[in-house]
């Protein structure tokens, strides 16, 4: 069986009900480096299912915490 990551990481999650969800994220961030390409799937599906005015409220809050760690 060939999977590729996309496939992987949402197999792993898909039966996850809201907490568990939750804490899959939550235990991912700041985490190891190995766990970044999951989320990255995760916030892909997240991205494809909002609406325009969530994704620009995403962009904003990213650009705004980018500047303060670049100001830092």
């Amino acid at each position: 069986m060939n999977l590729d990551l996309r496939q992987a990481v949402v197999q792993r999650v898909a039966d996850k009900n809201n907490e568990e969800l939750f804490d899959v994220i939550q235990g991912s961030i700041g985490g190891q480096e190995q766990v970044l390409p999951g989320l990255g799937v995760l916030f892909e599906i997240i991205w494809q299912h909002s609406a325009s005015e969530l994704q620009n409220q995403m962009v904003s809050s990213l650009q705004e915490h980018l500047a303060q760690h670049t100001a830092g």
